[in-house]
């Protein structure tokens, strides 16, 4: 199997994070340059037609494009240590948490980082200023909820570390990575003792 990301970018670290996680090997790993527009070059549309990142070109030639759709075929393959829940039960729990941290802390860093960051204009085009900062309000009002929620509990999703886990790190590494964000400048001290102790996996090493 081959895996196209990109560097820097949050989606493509997750599943290479997932990846580490898992300890799985053998899957080749390619870089799109997305500063170089390759992400909307001929070649890579044929696997990617959004020109999105990151893709997994399978062994028969099939491609698996979005970051949940493929760490959810790597979780078939190799199924421990186990990300995603390992019955009904607490894969419901673990994708709500998933979902909210992807939707509404990720998605707020993202547009607050596309529409403010002068670096980001040849990729968001038009940015808008006001909308950018908006969200990034948004976002902070996430990273206070989130930082309740870790008041009580070691792991997004609870006892464990999941994949929840690792989108709210990516989130909060782009952030921290172009924005200079860090929860504890907020006062979210359970939010930095979560993000820090998370750093200190393996598994964060990875691009």
């Amino acid at each position: 199997m081959k895996l196209f990301v990109s560097p820097r970018a949050p989606n493509p670290r997750r599943v290479t994070m997932f990846i580490a996680e898992k300890g799985i090997t053998g899957i080749d790993v390619e870089l799109v340059e997305i500063g170089k527009d390759q992400h909307r070059s001929a070649e890579y549309r044929a696997r990617s037609p959004l020109a999105k990142v990151p893709v997994l070109e399978l062994d028969d030639g099939r491609v698996l494009g979005e970051t949940r759709a493929i760490c959810g075929y790597l979780e078939g393959l190799h199924p421990e240590p186990n990300l995603l829940g390992r019955d009904f039960d607490e894969r419901a729990f673990i994708e709500m948490s998933d979902r909210r941290i992807e939707l509404y802390l990720m998605g707020g860093i993202a547009n607050w980082i596309r529409h403010t960051h002068p670096g980001l204009a040849p990729l968001e085009q038009p940015q808008f200023a006001d909308f950018g900062e908006s969200q990034g309000q948004k976002m902070r009002d996430v990273a206070r909820w989130l930082d309740s929620e870790l008041a009580s509990r070691p792991f997004v999703a609870g006892e464990r570390f999941t994949i929840a886990d690792i989108t709210a790190f990516c989130a909060l590494e782009f952030a921290r990575g172009l924005k200079k964000y860090r929860p504890a400048d907020e006062g979210l001290a359970h939010l930095q003792r979560w993000r820090d102790q998370v750093a200190e996996r393996d598994c964060a090493r990875v691009f």
